[in-house]
């Protein structure tokens, strides 16, 4: 039904809310089709299919052709599609305004019922923001909950590892058909999560990532979680836009306080100010998440996808960007390990591998080039001018 044109979840949630279950579109007739206001295209489609013109009517073709590859795909033994009616359709996902009619999964679906907790930010985010992800997804992965997360690089990325790493169960949502990954970096890092959790979609085979999806999927990550951390945000970002989704959705919204002079903080100030919960540990979140903080959630036989199925098809790379634009200052390396909060030399020269000579003598370089203050016993960038 997913594929069916101009048939999306809200189409679909109208339809329930009707009283239609999707089987029975194949045997009404057009005039009741149209009362429910499908499209004419998917009428016409509906009514082909069901008087078995499935020869004579041309625009049948590429559909049930998409349709031949979701079950294809499904035939694999850790491929599922989970349907709205499924018992395994996690019933947080059904409470929100519109809900996927189906769920791709590659992985353990029975982990879609689990407490989790979304764990999101920037996809360039600082040295801080990536140990503050690690630190808090570690925390609580250990404490029973399963890390969720969009699969993206950065934030999404480092907290799904950062479950994996503690033993624990994480959850990534997709931006288009499981067929194909985006970005392609973190193939591995799929792999990886298959064997201990699930990446998922709404989206059908062959679906390709674009732009437009994403935010589509972002409610997603949301509704499936009893709560959403923030970690690192820029004003106008994707992770502004699914902590609002959060608050529509009735979760509570966590967010990470960070330096005044950085931008990747901003998001998250903004949050703190319309009633988010400022947090400064993982401890801080469970006063909030009582009922769902104690459920401990194990499964008994974690099976490995065979990895060469998972995600074979070749998909456009990402393009590496940076957070600020003076990491991009030639022959400043150095700049790529350091924040708005000001970090020892020691810490610096660990990071990075060079001498303490050269970390010192380029830190000098950058302080004349304005780019870089001395401050606190450590180095970091030089706020931007308001």
């Amino acid at each position: 039904m997913g594929r069916l044109p101009r048939v999306g979840a809200v189409s679909f949630q109208k339809l329930l809310k009707q009283g239609v279950a999707p089987q029975q579109l194949f045997s009404f007739s057009a005039e009741r089709l149209q009362s429910l206001g499908l499209s004419q295209r998917a009428i016409a489609m509906l009514q082909a299919t069901s008087l078995k013109q499935l020869d004579t009517f041309e625009p049948l073709t590429p559909w049930l052709e998409g349709v031949q590859k979701d079950v294809m795909w499904a035939e694999h033994p850790d491929h599922h599609i989970i349907c709205y009616h499924d018992p395994r359709y996690p019933p947080l996902l059904k409470e929100i305004h519109d809900p996927p009619s189906c769920l791709f999964v590659a992985g353990f679906p029975e982990l879609l019922s689990a407490p989790q907790i979304a764990v999101i930010g920037s996809r360039n985010p600082s040295q801080s923001g990536l140990g503050n992800t690690r630190n808090f997804s570690r925390h609580l992965s250990q404490n029973g909950l399963v890390i969720t997360s969009g699969l993206a690089a950065g934030i999404d990325g480092e907290a799904h590892q950062a479950a994996l790493d503690s033993g624990g169960f994480t959850i990534a949502v997709a931006g288009h058909g499981l067929d194909s990954l985006y970005p392609r970096k973190h193939l591995n890092l799929a792999r990886a999560i298959c064997k201990a959790g699930a990446v998922i979609s709404e989206y059908p085979i062959g679906t390709q990532a674009r732009p437009q999806l994403f935010p589509r999927r972002n409610r997603i990550i949301s509704g499936l979680s009893c709560g959403v951390l923030v970690v690192e945000a820029a004003l106008k970002s994707g992770s502004l836009i699914t902590a609002r989704m959060a608050l529509e959705q009735g979760r509570e919204v966590f967010a990470i306080p960070g330096s005044i002079h950085h931008p990747l903080s901003r998001g998250c100030h903004s949050l703190i100010k319309q009633g988010a919960t400022l947090v400064e540990s993982g401890e801080d979140m469970f006063s909030e998440l009582q009922g769902f903080a104690s459920m401990n959630f194990s499964l008994p036989d974690l099976r490995a996808c065979q990895e060469e199925d998972i995600c074979h098809n070749e998909v456009s790379e990402e393009k590496p960007t940076t957070s600020d634009p003076a990491a991009v200052e030639e022959g400043s390396a150095i700049l790529t390990y350091l924040d708005f909060s000001p970090l020892p030399l020691d810490v610096i020269v660990d990071r990075s591998g060079m001498s303490v000579s050269e970390v010192a003598s380029e830190l000098v370089l950058l302080e004349i080039k304005g780019l870089v203050i001395e401050e606190a016993g450590g180095y970091c960038l030089q706020p931007p001018a308001e």
